[in-house]
């Protein structure tokens, strides 16, 4: 690749994976640094699909259904019966999770701590107020914590919806494909 005017090499592919842009010093050049190289990454991020089963091993040991939405910011779970206390100084939701779609088999009732109040809006325009708790996710062999708000999904397809903040930086989503990791006991 040939250098600019200024004696630039505009982009160059490391052997290490990496990028860089190289100047190289002339009299008469304003260029006299080197651009750092871009660290590699040191673990290549694991490929999820469209929609994968998830664990919540905090809340419920029946893995649930999600879907992988990457133009939600948050992510949300189908809570039956939510109600918000105080107690002590601190506020708990209680309510249950029935993790397998159109089925009230396997519901497991939930106390967890909130940790704030978050406004979303749906994807039909309407703004709602809900609860934030923080829990253990588990997707394939990958394990990290997640804030998920706490609201009726009754009409969506899914128990759970994973927004971008839950997936970015640990995983890769091909919008194709389905059910990567297979769910550790099946539904």
């Amino acid at each position: 690749m040939s250098p600019d005017s200024g004696g630039c090499v505009k982009s160059l592919t490391t052997p290490v994976g990496g990028a860089a842009t190289v100047c190289e010093t002339h009299p008469g050049s304003s260029h006299r640094e080197t651009e750092p190289v871009a660290k590699p990454r040191t673990k290549p991020r694991p490929l999820i699909g469209w929609r994968e089963w998830v664990r919540l091993p905090e809340l419920t040991g029946t893995p649930i259904k999600a879907k992988i939405d990457t133009g939600a910011r948050t992510s949300s779970l189908h809570a039956f019966d939510l109600s918000v206390t105080e107690k002590n100084g601190k506020t708990w939701a209680k309510f249950e999770i029935h993790p397998i779609q159109r089925s009230k088999r396997d519901r497991t009732a939930v106390r967890a701590r909130v940790r704030g109040y978050k406004k979303v809006r749906s994807s039909t325009g309407h703004t709602q107020r809900r609860p934030v708790i923080r829990t253990i996710i588990g997707i394939g062999d990958v394990e990290y914590e997640i804030d998920i708000t706490l609201t009726s999904r009754d009409e969506m397809g899914f128990r759970m919806l994973l927004g971008r903040a839950a997936v970015q930086r640990r995983f890769l989503v091909d919008p194709g494909r389905s059910f990567l990791h297979p769910p550790p006991d099946g539904p």
